[in-house]
């Protein structure tokens, strides 16, 4: 007669969603730096981090919110804000000696064309050595948010008032989205190299 349950608790992290131990064992077990790519509702975390028996390592880090030091008064968020996060990330990884990662997109499907990928193509556009395929990436006039430049002029003033209030606080009309885009990105060249 068995004593007990076969039933086994997972782990914390997996039981509140957080962790994909499995995935996690297989990034842990090449001998790479991992870019992990996490996203919130506000802000966007990239990091370029190591294992370690004793606790992960964070070698290099860029979070969306220091993206107003570049000039950029875009949404933290989109697409062209997780861009610029990544590529900053990268660029301070770069900086570091670092110079290849595998990508760590964690509990996040891989569809292609999202937030991720942006990030994914940001890191690789800064300089980083990341396994990928092209086919994943966003398309180049969605990173630099001309999407929304298209969108904001078709709106009238009140619609654009409501719509983008938090853009015009900032002092960014979003129909200059691709143009305060190209400046951040160049602003973070001359200040990462």
């Amino acid at each position: 007669m068995a004593n007990g349950s076969n039933y086994k608790v997972p782990f914390r992290r997996r039981r509140e969603g957080k962790t994909d131990y499995a995935a996690r064992m297989k990034l842990v077990d090449y001998d790479k730096s991992r870019l992990v790519v996490r996203l919130s509702n506000a802000n966007v975390v990239v990091q370029i981090i190591d294992y370690a028996p004793e606790g992960d390592l964070t070698l290099a880090s860029a979070v969306s919110k220091e993206l107003s030091k570049y000039g950029y008064l875009g949404g933290a968020n989109n697409i062209s804000g997780v861009y610029l996060t990544a590529y900053l990330a990268a660029k301070r990884a770069l900086a570091k000696g670092i110079d290849e990662a595998i990508l760590d997109i964690g509990l996040k499907s891989p569809i292609k064309g999202s937030k991720v990928f942006a990030a994914l193509k940001g890191a690789v556009d800064a300089g980083l050595d990341v396994p990928h395929g092209d086919f994943i990436f966003p398309a180049d006039e969605r990173i630099r948010g001309e999407h929304v430049a298209e969108y904001a002029e078709s709106l009238d003033e009140d619609e654009l008032n409501k719509k983008f209030s938090k853009y015009l606080e900032r002092g960014l009309n979003p129909i200059d989205l691709p143009e305060n885009f190209e400046e951040a990105k160049k602003n973070i060249d001359e200040a990462e190299e």
